[in-house]
């Protein structure tokens, strides 16, 4: 492969501070890149500093002469009064292309990202739709190497998928900074870690992201294994040293200085190694014992002449932990703020516990200034928190979240969108829930706060409901997927792979419904069904047998996971069997559907 861009001895600082130094990385073609680094690192800005947007403090930057970078950055921005069309035509326009390559060039790059409506303004677009036209613009002008800064915020899992499948057919290199676990899972051949606990800066590793966490968790073990040794060393020349003066007058003066350069070695390496990554995130409970927390029955919303959601029954106790899934616009939002009285049901009632304590992660972000500084957005007028029933100094406050003592006088506005993100985090964790609401809490964070994120989740007492597109949090963290299918139609599933798997069956049964009927024939016997009136019946109410086998599944869960089961050895094989024997009956009941709908469609 030959070598694209070549990074030698890059350094970079951002409001005083060292974002990365002495930073040396090749990129070469037919790479897939994907790349991490906490919040902080510098990760957007060495991304801006490779497409030539702006320049690093020191080092050199070489580019394959002629080769095309472009760059995708976090925020969609486009032209006021833009049309879809124009925003294509308009970056491509310095090329001087002849106008049936232009047109044929703009054509193939629409119809490849889905948009049907070449004349349809910007401003008229979801959030998913400008993400996807915002990639169209980079994909039209061809590039030989394509960064991208969370190229999945924004989309939906639909969305997600059609960029998975585009990446992965690509023809050009890229690099991607992304949190998805999933998407970096199954497009890169390559991931690199920005972070300045490696010797160099970073660490790479050929492979997909499951090869890359393998790989990071031996060397960080043979990075332990390392100090280990080296203290033995030290500790063994400074015992000899102190104890025979002689010797530490006839020693030879590079036995000392080696000694000294293995302390140094070793002092740098425990630095290294005890350097915190993780947000100390842990929610708080209530405390609250009561079986019922909120109860949902048979409610239905539309708005204007769209119906979002219709006869949705939920049912909420402690340790419920419930996912929201639907494509962008779908109604989870509304659906959340039905839950909490923010908007009253068309039909149906939502009861709710007497003084429910209810927290919300908003999305929008709308509840934090930008101008306040960021001790004021962490503990008020304070100069401490209380939490856990301790009170905590604002700096060690701060500290927990990963935020450095410098930054406390920073405004929020000037914080990247992961730091502010953690800000979110940390208020809402002084406020004790019954029910905590997490409408996208994932964007923007870094990995290992999603990690922290995932596990305090799954010890929080209270009953969560998450929306989320990030696939491994949902599969991680609920113990039920209610997903909302448009029109309407709502549906519930164990995992986002039968979430997935119901898109597609309603896509291919609304493209059928759509095709032609052929002509019936003058003559001759009618046509013969496949299916006799025993397995007719079967499939026509196999959705409602999945549905009943996917809520024992879940029912389950929650009763497996009782705390009070787990000092009980006989009761929890019990109840495990019990598990079991729903999962089986789920998969059974999928393999049989698919077997009839192959059998009706003449397979």
């Amino acid at each position: 492969m030959a070598t694209l861009l070549t990074c030698r001895n890059l350094s970079k600082h951002f409001a005083g501070r060292e974002l990365f130094r002495d930073l040396s990385i090749s990129f070469a073609d037919d790479e897939h890149i994907g790349f991490l680094g906490p919040n902080g690192a510098g990760k957007s800005t060495f991304l801006r500093i490779l497409a030539g947007q702006i320049d690093a403090d020191g080092g050199e930057l070489s580019r394959r002469r002629g080769a095309r970078i472009c760059l995708l950055p976090q925020e969609d921005r486009f032209a006021a009064g833009a049309s879809v069309e124009s925003v294509l035509s308009a970056a491509i326009e310095d090329e001087q292309l002849e106008p049936h390559e232009h047109d044929t060039r703009i054509s193939i790059v629409l119809s490849k990202c889905g948009f049907e409506r070449p004349g349809q303004l910007v401003e008229e677009l979801s959030g998913g739709w400008r993400k996807r036209l915002a990639l169209a613009r980079q994909f039209v002008q061809e590039p030989d190497l394509l960064l991208m800064d969370e190229p999945t915020n924004h989309l939906d899992l639909e969305g997600i998928e059609w960029l998975e499948e585009t990446l992965r057919g690509a023809s050009f290199s890229f690099l991607a900074v992304s949190h998805d676990r999933y998407f970096l899972d199954r497009v890169t051949d390559r991931v690199v870690e920005l972070n300045p606990v490696y010797p160099d800066g970073y660490f790479s590793v050929s492979g997909s992201y499951t090869d890359f966490l393998e790989k990071r968790a031996e060397y960080l073990e043979a990075r332990q294994a390392q100090e280990a040794s080296l203290a033995g060393i030290v500790r063994r020349e400074t015992a000899f040293l102190k104890s025979n003066s002689k010797a530490q007058r006839t020693k030879s003066k590079w036995r000392i200085e080696e000694a000294y350069r293995v302390t140094d070695e070793l002092r740098d390496l425990q630095r290294r190694n005890t350097t915190p990554t993780t947000a100390g995130i842990d929610f708080e409970g209530t405390g609250r014992q009561s079986k019922k927390l909120l109860h949902a029955k048979n409610v239905s919303k539309t708005l204007g002449d769209k119906r979002l959601f219709q006869d949705v029954s939920i049912f909420l106790s402690p340790g419920s932990r419930l996912g929201l899934l639907g494509a962008n616009g779908s109604g989870k939002t509304t659906l959340i703020r039905v839950l909490t009285g923010d908007l009253p049901p068309d039909e149906g009632v939502v009861e709710r516990a007497q003084k429910l304590r209810v927290v919300v992660f908003d999305q929008r972000r709308e509840e934090l200034p930008r101008d306040i500084p960021l001790r004021q957005a962490l503990a008020g007028r304070r100069d401490s928190v209380e939490f856990g029933g301790n009170n905590i100094h604002v700096t060690a406050w701060a500290k927990r979240f990963l935020f450095r003592l410098d930054q406390l006088d920073t405004p929020v506005g000037e914080l990247s969108g992961g730091e502010q993100a953690r800000i979110l985090i940390a208020r809402l964790m002084l406020q004790p829930a019954d029910l905590l609401i997490l409408d996208e809490p994932t964007n923007d964070l870094d990995i290992a706060s999603l990690d922290a994120l995932e596990e305090s989740l799954l010890e929080f007492p209270g009953a969560i409901v998450l929306v989320t597109h990030d696939r491994f949090m949902l599969d991680r963290v609920c113990t039920e997927i209610i997903g909302l299918l448009g029109e309407g139609r709502v549906g519930q599933f164990g995992r986002c792979s039968q979430w997935l798997e119901a898109r597609e069956r309603d896509a291919r049964q609304k493209e059928e419904a759509a095709r032609p009927k052929p002509a019936p024939k003058a003559a001759g016997k009618p046509a013969k069904s496949a299916l006799n009136s025993r397995e007719k019946n079967e499939l026509a109410a196999m959705e409602a047998n999945i549905a009943t086998a996917e809520a024992r599944v879940a029912e389950c869960t929650r009763a497996l996971e009782d705390p009070k089961v787990a000092s009980n050895p006989a009761e929890t094989q019990k109840r495990w069997a019990e598990l079991e024997a729903a999962k089986e009956q789920s998969q059974k009941l999928y393999a049989r559907w698919m077997e009839l709908e192959a059998k009706a469609n003449g397979g």
